[in-house]
């Protein structure tokens, strides 16, 4: 029977696009801009904007923001460097915003 059902996804909640997914979950103790987080290994029907060194709760990072490939709409950020030893486990992560996000597949 388990094999009749899919992954569970997680899809953009403007469009309904997949954008993630639940076994790709690091963590969800994470703070976005406007709410809370998930920190995600992959993501997937994203596009990756420019780069930017933001100064965030953890420190300086180079992140870049993340959207929807579909609706466009800015879903989190893509870690791309971290300049405290501390925090290099999240370069090439994916914060995707909990407001963003729908459960799709469950």
């Amino acid at each position: 029977m388990e094999g009749l059902i899919g992954p569970r996804l997680y899809s953009c909640s403007n469009c309904r696009n997949n954008v993630a997914l639940h076994d790709d979950i690091v963590s969800k103790a994470f703070q976005g801009r406007n709410s809370r987080a998930f920190l995600f290994s992959h993501a997937m029907n994203v596009d990756v904007g420019p780069k930017e060194d933001r100064h965030l709760m953890t420190g300086l990072h180079t992140v870049a923001d993340v959207s929807c490939s579909d609706c466009r709409e800015v879903l989190g950020w893509k870690y791309e460097r971290a300049y405290e030893e501390s925090q290099k486990y999240k370069e090439g992560k994916y914060i995707l915003e909990k407001s963003k996000i729908v459960k799709d597949n469950w």
